[in-house]
């Protein structure tokens, strides 16, 4: 069982940065590649990115490609997700989700394959 709280949303102007944390609970964080998604109001889930359990290999949304970064430091069981040049169709909950594999340069890139979700975090741009 992996629990995952969301941190670090909020209010920010368009052009400006944030960066998200996920923190996981457990000793087996390593074990699992992250994904992050969103959801804006009355829209579906989107994916965001995701990164392997080692941190090698990360994948984007092309909506971000260029200005989201994904990043984990398993010590910390923690991922994160910087970014930046934020523009107001960016605004959604974002969710951190994490799936258990046995195999280090996998990623995954649907909701449905993933095990455990955060809460989320509300990040809203302003124009």
């Amino acid at each position: 069982q992996v629990q995952l709280v969301e941190s670090g949303g909020g209010l920010v102007q368009a052009g400006g940065s944030l960066r998200l944390s996920c923190a996981a609970s457990g000793r087996t964080f390593s074990s699992y590649a992250m994904g992050w998604f969103r959801q804006a109001p009355g829209k579906e889930r989107e994916f965001v990115g995701a990164i392997s359990r080692s941190g090698g290999i990360t994948y984007y949304a092309d909506s971000v490609k260029g200005r989201f970064t994904i990043s984990r430091d398993n010590a910390k069981n923690t991922v994160y997700l910087q970014m930046n040049s934020l523009k107001p169709e960016d605004t959604a909950v974002y969710y951190c989700a994490a799936k258990r594999t046995d195999v280090p340069g996998r990623i995954y890139g649907y909701s449905i394959e993933y095990d455990y979700w955060g809460q989320g975090t509300q990040v809203t741009v302003s124009s």
